[in-house]
Protein backbone atom coordinates (compact mmCIF):
# COMPACT_ATOMS: atom_id res chain seq x y z
CA UNK A 1 0.00 0.00 0.00
CA UNK A 2 0.90 3.67 -0.23
CA UNK A 3 0.64 5.02 3.32
CA UNK A 4 1.07 8.65 4.34
CA UNK A 5 2.33 8.92 7.92
CA UNK A 6 2.25 12.31 9.63
CA UNK A 7 4.62 12.71 12.55
CA UNK A 8 7.00 10.28 10.81
CA UNK A 9 10.01 11.61 12.75
CA UNK A 10 8.17 11.15 16.03
CA UNK A 11 8.46 8.33 18.55
CA UNK A 12 5.55 6.21 17.30
CA UNK A 13 5.59 7.51 13.72
CA UNK A 14 9.18 6.48 13.03
CA UNK A 15 8.63 3.00 14.47
CA UNK A 16 5.44 2.59 12.45
CA UNK A 17 7.14 3.76 9.26
CA UNK A 18 9.94 1.22 9.76
CA UNK A 19 7.44 -1.61 10.15
CA UNK A 20 5.44 -0.54 7.08
CA UNK A 21 8.58 -0.32 4.95
CA UNK A 22 9.75 -3.71 6.22
CA UNK A 23 6.57 -5.37 5.00
CA UNK A 24 6.82 -3.75 1.56
CA UNK A 25 4.57 -0.68 1.78
CA UNK A 26 5.50 2.70 0.30
CA UNK A 27 5.62 5.40 2.98
CA UNK A 28 5.41 9.18 2.66
CA UNK A 29 6.60 10.80 5.88
CA UNK A 30 5.30 14.24 6.85
CA UNK A 31 6.75 16.08 9.87
CA UNK A 32 7.71 19.65 10.77
CA UNK A 33 10.60 18.59 13.06
CA UNK A 34 9.58 21.25 15.58
CA UNK A 35 11.67 22.03 18.64
CA UNK A 36 9.18 20.92 21.30
CA UNK A 37 11.98 18.51 22.20
CA UNK A 38 15.48 17.71 20.88
CA UNK A 39 15.39 18.02 17.08
CA UNK A 40 18.55 15.88 16.79
CA UNK A 41 16.63 12.91 18.18
CA UNK A 42 13.93 13.41 15.53
CA UNK A 43 16.59 13.67 12.83
CA UNK A 44 18.24 10.46 14.09
CA UNK A 45 14.92 8.62 13.87
CA UNK A 46 14.39 9.98 10.37
CA UNK A 47 17.90 8.90 9.34
CA UNK A 48 16.86 5.28 9.91
CA UNK A 49 14.10 5.69 7.32
CA UNK A 50 15.67 7.77 4.56
CA UNK A 51 17.90 4.97 3.13
CA UNK A 52 14.76 3.05 2.11
CA UNK A 53 13.91 3.49 -1.58
CA UNK A 54 10.20 3.27 -0.73
CA UNK A 55 10.37 6.20 1.74
CA UNK A 56 9.78 9.84 0.83
CA UNK A 57 9.68 12.79 3.20
CA UNK A 58 8.30 16.32 3.38
CA UNK A 59 9.21 18.77 6.12
CA UNK A 60 6.05 20.78 6.78
CA UNK A 61 3.37 21.47 9.40
CA UNK A 62 -0.17 20.11 9.42
CA UNK A 63 -1.55 23.63 9.71
CA UNK A 64 0.12 24.48 6.36
CA UNK A 65 -2.82 23.57 4.14
CA UNK A 66 -1.05 23.97 0.77
CA UNK A 67 1.74 21.64 1.99
CA UNK A 68 -0.76 19.01 3.12
CA UNK A 69 -2.61 19.25 -0.20
CA UNK A 70 0.66 18.95 -2.13
CA UNK A 71 1.71 15.85 -0.17
CA UNK A 72 -1.60 14.15 -0.97
CA UNK A 73 -1.53 15.23 -4.63
CA UNK A 74 2.07 14.09 -5.20
CA UNK A 75 1.97 10.78 -3.32
CA UNK A 76 -1.69 9.81 -3.83
CA UNK A 77 -1.85 7.73 -0.63
CA UNK A 78 -4.34 4.93 -0.23
CA UNK A 79 -4.35 5.10 3.57
CA UNK A 80 -3.27 7.70 6.11
CA UNK A 81 -2.02 7.50 9.69
CA UNK A 82 -2.16 10.88 11.42
CA UNK A 83 0.23 10.86 14.38
CA UNK A 84 1.46 14.46 14.08
CA UNK A 85 0.15 16.69 16.87
CA UNK A 86 1.27 19.06 19.55
CA UNK A 87 1.83 16.62 22.40
CA UNK A 88 2.00 17.08 26.17
CA UNK A 89 -0.60 17.78 28.84
CA UNK A 90 1.49 20.28 30.80
CA UNK A 91 2.67 22.30 27.80
CA UNK A 92 -0.99 22.80 26.77
CA UNK A 93 -1.48 24.87 29.92
CA UNK A 94 1.46 27.12 29.01
CA UNK A 95 0.89 27.39 25.25
CA UNK A 96 -2.74 26.68 24.32
CA UNK A 97 -2.57 28.22 20.85
CA UNK A 98 -0.03 25.63 19.68
CA UNK A 99 -2.67 22.96 20.34
CA UNK A 100 -5.42 24.77 18.47
CA UNK A 101 -3.16 25.24 15.44
CA UNK A 102 -1.63 21.75 15.22
CA UNK A 103 -4.41 19.60 16.67
CA UNK A 104 -7.52 21.36 15.36
CA UNK A 105 -6.52 23.37 12.28
CA UNK A 106 -4.03 20.67 11.31
CA UNK A 107 -6.58 17.90 11.72
CA UNK A 108 -9.23 19.59 9.58
CA UNK A 109 -6.59 19.90 6.85
CA UNK A 110 -5.99 16.14 7.07
CA UNK A 111 -9.71 15.36 7.02
CA UNK A 112 -10.31 17.57 3.98
CA UNK A 113 -7.33 16.06 2.15
CA UNK A 114 -8.61 12.55 2.94
CA UNK A 115 -12.11 13.45 1.78
CA UNK A 116 -10.97 14.89 -1.54
CA UNK A 117 -8.24 12.27 -2.02
CA UNK A 118 -10.61 9.30 -1.81
CA UNK A 119 -8.64 7.79 1.09
CA UNK A 120 -9.57 4.20 1.95
CA UNK A 121 -8.94 4.57 5.71
CA UNK A 122 -7.74 7.28 8.08
CA UNK A 123 -6.24 6.11 11.37
CA UNK A 124 -5.46 8.94 13.81
CA UNK A 125 -3.96 9.37 17.26
CA UNK A 126 -6.29 10.19 20.10
CA UNK A 127 -5.22 9.85 23.73
CA UNK A 128 -6.11 8.29 27.07
CA UNK A 129 -6.21 11.92 28.27
CA UNK A 130 -9.75 12.18 26.88
CA UNK A 131 -11.01 10.22 29.91
CA UNK A 132 -10.19 13.27 32.02
CA UNK A 133 -12.17 13.33 35.24
CA UNK A 134 -13.55 9.80 34.72
CA UNK A 135 -12.83 7.49 37.66
CA UNK A 136 -14.47 4.24 36.53
CA UNK A 137 -11.67 1.77 35.77
CA UNK A 138 -10.72 0.31 33.41
CA UNK A 139 -11.46 3.08 30.89
CA UNK A 140 -13.78 1.82 28.16
CA UNK A 141 -14.55 3.35 24.76
CA UNK A 142 -18.19 2.74 25.70
CA UNK A 143 -17.88 5.38 28.43
CA UNK A 144 -18.74 9.04 27.83
CA UNK A 145 -15.70 11.34 27.81
CA UNK A 146 -17.18 14.78 28.33
CA UNK A 147 -14.99 16.11 31.15
CA UNK A 148 -11.44 16.78 29.88
CA UNK A 149 -9.02 18.30 32.41
CA UNK A 150 -6.49 19.74 29.93
CA UNK A 151 -6.71 21.55 26.60
CA UNK A 152 -4.61 18.78 25.06
CA UNK A 153 -7.33 16.28 26.03
CA UNK A 154 -10.04 18.60 24.70
CA UNK A 155 -8.33 18.80 21.29
CA UNK A 156 -8.09 15.01 21.11
CA UNK A 157 -11.77 14.64 21.97
CA UNK A 158 -12.49 17.26 19.30
CA UNK A 159 -10.54 15.17 16.77
CA UNK A 160 -12.81 12.21 17.49
CA UNK A 161 -15.90 14.37 16.93
CA UNK A 162 -14.48 15.88 13.73
CA UNK A 163 -13.60 12.43 12.40
CA UNK A 164 -17.11 11.17 13.09
CA UNK A 165 -18.59 14.08 11.17
CA UNK A 166 -16.49 13.22 8.11
CA UNK A 167 -17.31 9.52 8.43
CA UNK A 168 -21.00 10.42 8.54
CA UNK A 169 -21.09 13.09 5.85
CA UNK A 170 -18.60 11.69 3.34
CA UNK A 171 -18.45 7.98 4.16
CA UNK A 172 -14.76 8.36 5.04
CA UNK A 173 -13.64 5.36 7.14
CA UNK A 174 -11.88 6.67 10.28
CA UNK A 175 -10.41 4.91 13.30
CA UNK A 176 -9.24 6.80 16.40
CA UNK A 177 -6.69 5.21 18.72
CA UNK A 178 -6.55 6.34 22.34
CA UNK A 179 -2.88 5.75 23.21
CA UNK A 180 -2.00 4.94 26.81
CA UNK A 181 1.44 6.19 28.06
CA UNK A 182 3.78 4.91 25.36
CA UNK A 183 7.40 4.21 26.32
CA UNK A 184 10.48 2.45 24.96
CA UNK A 185 13.68 3.02 22.90
CA UNK A 186 13.74 6.25 20.85
CA UNK A 187 11.11 7.68 23.22
CA UNK A 188 10.23 11.31 23.91
CA UNK A 189 12.56 13.27 26.22
CA UNK A 190 9.59 14.97 27.92
CA UNK A 191 8.17 11.65 29.14
CA UNK A 192 8.79 10.27 32.63
CA UNK A 193 11.03 7.33 31.67
CA UNK A 194 13.42 9.55 29.71
CA UNK A 195 13.44 12.35 32.31
CA UNK A 196 13.99 9.95 35.20
CA UNK A 197 16.78 8.03 33.45
CA UNK A 198 18.63 11.20 32.46
CA UNK A 199 18.44 12.80 35.90
CA UNK A 200 19.29 9.65 37.85
CA UNK A 201 22.41 9.05 35.74
CA UNK A 202 23.40 12.72 36.15
CA UNK A 203 22.98 12.52 39.94
CA UNK A 204 20.10 15.00 39.83
CA UNK A 205 16.80 14.63 41.74
CA UNK A 206 13.62 13.56 39.93
CA UNK A 207 10.21 15.18 40.40
CA UNK A 208 7.75 12.50 41.54
CA UNK A 209 4.22 13.84 41.29
CA UNK A 210 1.36 12.59 43.45
CA UNK A 211 4.13 11.15 45.67
CA UNK A 212 4.44 8.28 43.17
CA UNK A 213 1.01 6.88 44.03
CA UNK A 214 -0.75 7.32 40.68
CA UNK A 215 -0.92 4.42 38.24
CA UNK A 216 -0.33 4.40 34.49
CA UNK A 217 -1.08 1.86 31.80
CA UNK A 218 2.48 2.01 30.41
CA UNK A 219 2.51 0.53 26.89
CA UNK A 220 5.64 -0.57 25.05
CA UNK A 221 6.15 1.09 21.67
CA UNK A 222 6.38 -2.18 19.68
CA UNK A 223 2.97 -3.23 21.02
CA UNK A 224 1.56 0.17 20.04
CA UNK A 225 2.96 -0.08 16.51
CA UNK A 226 1.53 -3.58 16.15
CA UNK A 227 -1.88 -2.25 17.18
CA UNK A 228 -1.70 0.66 14.74
CA UNK A 229 -0.88 -1.67 11.83
CA UNK A 230 -3.69 -4.05 12.77
CA UNK A 231 -6.22 -1.20 12.80
CA UNK A 232 -4.83 0.31 9.58
CA UNK A 233 -5.38 -3.03 7.85
CA UNK A 234 -8.95 -3.37 9.20
CA UNK A 235 -10.91 -0.59 7.52
CA UNK A 236 -13.63 0.88 9.73
CA UNK A 237 -17.18 -0.06 8.77
CA UNK A 238 -20.63 0.90 10.09
CA UNK A 239 -21.69 -1.03 13.18
CA UNK A 240 -24.77 -3.09 12.22
CA UNK A 241 -25.75 -3.27 15.90
CA UNK A 242 -25.54 0.50 16.47
CA UNK A 243 -28.62 1.70 18.35
CA UNK A 244 -29.28 5.48 18.10
CA UNK A 245 -31.58 5.20 21.13
CA UNK A 246 -28.71 3.78 23.18
CA UNK A 247 -25.60 4.87 21.28
CA UNK A 248 -22.21 3.26 21.82
CA UNK A 249 -19.59 6.07 21.73
CA UNK A 250 -17.00 3.69 20.27
CA UNK A 251 -18.93 2.82 17.08
CA UNK A 252 -21.47 4.40 14.75
CA UNK A 253 -23.87 3.88 11.89
CA UNK A 254 -21.06 5.58 9.92
CA UNK A 255 -17.71 3.87 9.11
CA UNK A 256 -16.16 5.03 12.39
CA UNK A 257 -14.35 3.28 15.23
CA UNK A 258 -12.60 4.22 18.46
CA UNK A 259 -10.23 1.92 20.33
CA UNK A 260 -8.13 2.02 23.46
CA UNK A 261 -4.58 0.89 22.78
CA UNK A 262 -2.76 0.07 25.99
CA UNK A 263 -1.11 -2.76 27.88
CA UNK A 264 -4.14 -3.50 30.09
CA UNK A 265 -1.64 -3.83 32.97
CA UNK A 266 -1.33 -0.57 34.93
CA UNK A 267 1.46 -0.16 37.50
CA UNK A 268 2.13 2.42 40.19
CA UNK A 269 4.64 5.16 39.34
CA UNK A 270 6.69 4.26 42.43
CA UNK A 271 7.18 0.72 41.09
CA UNK A 272 8.08 2.09 37.66
CA UNK A 273 10.83 4.16 39.29
CA UNK A 274 12.10 1.10 41.19
CA UNK A 275 12.50 -0.75 37.89
CA UNK A 276 14.46 2.15 36.39
CA UNK A 277 16.73 2.18 39.47
CA UNK A 278 17.29 -1.57 39.20
CA UNK A 279 18.28 -1.33 35.53
CA UNK A 280 20.54 1.68 36.08
CA UNK A 281 22.09 0.33 39.28
CA UNK A 282 21.57 3.75 40.86
CA UNK A 283 19.08 4.96 43.48
CA UNK A 284 17.04 8.05 42.61
CA UNK A 285 16.92 11.24 44.64
CA UNK A 286 13.21 12.09 44.75
CA UNK A 287 11.31 15.36 45.07
CA UNK A 288 7.88 14.16 46.23
CA UNK A 289 5.24 16.57 44.90
CA UNK A 290 1.42 16.77 44.65
CA UNK A 291 -0.47 15.82 41.47
CA UNK A 292 0.06 18.40 38.73
CA UNK A 293 -2.72 20.45 37.14
CA UNK A 294 -4.12 18.64 34.11
CA UNK A 295 -2.92 15.21 35.24
CA UNK A 296 -5.22 12.35 36.23
CA UNK A 297 -4.54 9.94 39.14
CA UNK A 298 -4.93 6.68 37.21
CA UNK A 299 -5.17 5.26 33.69
CA UNK A 300 -6.14 1.71 32.81
CA UNK A 301 -7.13 0.61 29.30
CA UNK A 302 -9.91 -1.81 28.50
CA UNK A 303 -8.61 -3.11 25.15
CA UNK A 304 -11.30 -5.77 24.63
CA UNK A 305 -12.78 -4.12 21.51
CA UNK A 306 -9.37 -3.83 19.85
CA UNK A 307 -8.56 -7.43 20.74
CA UNK A 308 -11.90 -8.71 19.42
CA UNK A 309 -11.74 -6.76 16.16
CA UNK A 310 -8.03 -7.07 15.30
CA UNK A 311 -6.48 -9.76 17.51
CA UNK A 312 -4.35 -7.13 19.31
CA UNK A 313 -2.48 -8.67 22.25
CA UNK A 314 0.19 -6.55 23.98
CA UNK A 315 3.03 -8.87 24.93
CA UNK A 316 5.84 -6.75 26.45
CA UNK A 317 5.93 -6.61 30.27
CA UNK A 318 7.15 -3.35 31.75
CA UNK A 319 10.21 -5.08 33.22
CA UNK A 320 11.35 -5.99 29.68
CA UNK A 321 10.41 -2.62 28.21
CA UNK A 322 12.38 -0.58 30.75
CA UNK A 323 15.41 -2.87 30.36
CA UNK A 324 15.36 -2.29 26.59
CA UNK A 325 14.98 1.48 27.01
CA UNK A 326 17.91 1.73 29.40
CA UNK A 327 20.10 -0.32 27.03
CA UNK A 328 19.13 1.99 24.13
CA UNK A 329 19.68 5.14 26.20
CA UNK A 330 23.17 4.06 27.27
CA UNK A 331 24.12 3.17 23.69
CA UNK A 332 22.58 6.28 22.07
CA UNK A 333 24.07 8.78 24.54
CA UNK A 334 27.26 6.83 25.23
CA UNK A 335 26.57 6.70 28.98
Amino acid sequence: MRVLVTGAAGFIGSGLSERLLARGDEVFGFDNLNNYYDVKLKEARLAKLTPHAAFRFMKASLEDRPAVEKAFADFKPQRVVNLAAQAGVRYSIENPYAYVEANLVGFINILEACRHGGIEHLVYASSSSVYGANRKLPFSVRDAVDHPVSLYAATKKANELMAHTYSHLYNLPTTGLRFFTVYGPWGRPDMALFLFTRNILAGKPIDVFNHGHHTRDFTYVDDIVEGVIRTLDKVATPDPAFDPLNPNPGTSSAPYRLYNIGSHRPIELARYIELIEENLGVKAQKNLLPLQAGDVPDTYADVSELTTDTGYSPSTPVETGIKRFVAWYRAYYGV
